[in-house]
């Protein structure tokens, strides 16, 4: 596709997260991404990437995957090559879930929450998840193919109450 237009073109997702209180059980935070196809842009992720994975055609990678927070500045970090990912895909959603294995809990338990998004050295966004405190899980951005083929970027905070595996295949239908 031929456009004088530059979109969205390779995108970093960083988490980061305290570890958990001595003696208390681990906080694993997780980064997923849902890939939606052209046909059906708010049914069913035609893939997910999430748990030390990455896309069929290597175009989203998970390259760090952290169970405990533990560790100097981001925890996880997921690669995104909008400019590569096929045509045949026109949305991606990008969120984070809170294991759920030893008890419900919620991003306002976890101290020092954080996500960021930046293409190169431009921030696209950063939050801290305060606004959906009482979620097990958040939708953090939207990428999506405008009219012209390019992608652009839309922050997208929205909480969810829901272990990681629903809230994985429901973060990117429309909001009700």
């Amino acid at each position: 596709m031929n456009s004088p237009n530059k979109g969205i073109g390779k995108v970093q997702v960083t988490l980061k997260w305290d570890p958990s209180p001595v003696g208390a059980p681990a906080n694993d935070l997780d980064i997923i991404a849902a890939t939606y196809p052209a046909g059906d842009p708010y049914g069913k992720p035609a893939y997910l990437v999430h748990f030390d994975s990455r896309s069929p055609d290597g175009t989203i990678t998970l390259n760090r995957d952290s169970r405990t927070g533990q560790g100097l500045g981001s925890d996880e970090v997921m690669t995104l090559e909008f400019d590569r990912l096929a045509t045949a895909y026109t949305r991606v959603i990008v969120g984070v879930a809170i294991q759920q294995r030893d008890g419900r809990k919620t991003f306002g338990e976890i101290e020092n929450t954080g996500v960021r998004i930046v293409e190169g050295y431009s921030e696209l966004a950063e939050d801290d998840f305060s606004g959906v405190s009482e979620s097990t899980g958040a939708t953090v951005a939207e990428f999506s193919r405008d009219d012209s083929g390019e992608w652009v970027f839309r922050k997208m905070i929205r909480g969810f109450d829901a272990d990681p595996s629903s809230f994985a295949t429901t973060m990117g239908r429309k909001p009700a």
